[in-house]
């Protein structure tokens, strides 16, 4: 009998997400019986890694390890491993974990279908088996990075900026529309430059456009947008159509210029203030999402206080913050030492996060009684939960909402905010 029943494991960003739930719509066209996450038994274990900093590969040997000691003891089955880690480390993982079947990097999925004995259908590049939530997934609109980001090892593992065409994209959005989708969510390394490579110029706010005719999406949603050649078309976009949520993910990552310098980052402090003061002044209401890295080299507590007074002054809606990772085969490997211990790296995140965490909660507190449009996810215990379009899924606060209908995944709801906390938010339906 065909052993033909695949489990697949996502691990790292919402790029890999889209790439496994490509892979799955190839595998069932080949016959195979695909899950993801899945405790079933399986024939067929593929991970898919993440080798972006210390952290996620670390989660991903572990993950290996744990699936490869689980076929082991039940005596059967294959181990295929995918994605970033495999890119960055092959040679170095098939010495040390021989009990994997397979391997294979990034953008491997002819590789991947003719191991398994079958053949790939090109007719099928815009379909895919949504995983999790069936209302809302991400739009993958280019592959790789051509910016030199001394901390950043993705154009190693990704190579080149590689906008895909907007002709597939919109018709990728009306299938995805087509199995119950209302949010598109749109992500890249960098959302700024998509279209340059095809069209000679900046095309995200034509992309936009046209995205936002394919019926039955009511949500738009732009990640990662890089600060220097902001589209500034996009923010009027933001006010004349209300598809496009109000949502402006933009990782600064720090602002000092001595930092901003030792990074390689395209914008300085004073072109960083301007942009923001600009967002705020055009679409006051818009959420802005940043991230940032504490502990990068050079950052002496001169650039961590500027940096704190910084996240103190813009006060941001939405704020992550990253441990800095010394990364193999990255500018600022090669240049720098790491000399930070991680200890102080890691008061120093915590510190941005606590001074985070009160704006946070000074920000929801003005909310209360305010009646917000609010998208539902799921229920739990006795609280629906959703979101708004100030709000993304899996990294944003959420909106608890206490009612006894039953309101489907993916219904649009009008919710008066009742109370609060630093990250999350109560409501009642109207």
């Amino acid at each position: 009998m065909k052993s033909n029943r695949v489990n697949i494991v996502t691990l790292g960003c919402s790029k890999n997400t889209v790439d496994s739930q490509k892979l799955m719509r190839q595998l069932t066209a080949g016959g195979y019986k695909v899950t993801a996450e899945s405790d079933e038994p399986s024939d067929i274990v593929i991970i898919n890694t993440c080798g972006f900093i210390n952290d996620a590969k670390e989660e991903s040997i572990d993950t290996i390890i744990r699936h490869a000691e689980a076929i082991n003891e039940k005596g059967r089955g294959r181990l295929i491993v995918m994605g970033c880690l495999v890119e960055r480390y092959r040679s170095e993982l098939q010495t040390s974990l021989p009990e994997v079947d397979a391997w294979f990097g990034v953008n491997r999925p002819q590789e991947i279908t003719g191991h398994l004995g079958m053949v790939y259908h090109h007719e099928l590049q815009g379909e895919r088996i949504l995983t999790g939530a069936k209302h809302y997934a991400y739009l993958k609109v280019s592959e790789g990075c051509d910016r030199a980001c001394a901390f950043c090892a993705i154009p190693e593992i990704r190579g080149r900026y590689t906008s895909v065409a907007m002709e597939d994209l919109v018709a990728e959005a009306h299938n995805l529309a087509s199995s119950g989708v209302k949010e598109l969510i749109l992500i890249a390394q960098d959302l700024t430059l998509y279209g340059y490579d095809l069209y000679g110029r900046q095309m995200l706010p034509e992309l936009i456009r046209q995205l936002s005719t394919v019926e039955g999406i009511s949500w738009i949603r732009l990640h990662y947008l890089y600060p220097s050649d902001f589209p500034y078309e996009i923010l009027e976009m933001m006010l004349d159509n209300r598809k496009i949520c109000r949502y402006i993910d933009m990782p600064v990552q720090h602002i000092s210029d001595t930092i901003l310098k030792a990074m390689r980052r395209e914008h300085s402090s004073t072109a960083t203030r301007s942009l923001l003061n600009d967002i705020r002044r055009i679409v006051p209401d818009a959420a802005i999402r940043t991230t940032l890295i504490a502990g990068h080299p050079g950052e002496t507590e001169k650039e961590f206080d500027e940096l704190m007074r910084f996240v103190e002054e813009y006060r941001f809606e939405r704020l992550g913050v990253f441990r800095y990772s010394h990364e193999e085969n990255t500018y600022a490997y090669t240049n720098y030492a790491d000399e930070l211990p991680e200890k102080i790296k890691q008061n120093r995140v915590e510190r941005i996060m606590d001074l985070q965490q009160h704006i946070s909660g000074e920000i929801n507190a003005t909310l209360a009684g305010k009646v917000i449009k609010v998208i539902v996810d799921r229920k739990e215990g006795l609280f629906h939960v959703g979101r708004s379009q100030y709000d993304s899924p899996e990294v944003d606060q959420e909106i608890l909402i206490r009612s006894d209908r039953k309101i489907e995944p993916g219904t649009f709801v009008d919710v008066r905010i009742t109370g609060s906390t630093e990250f999350d938010l109560y409501g009642e339906l109207i």
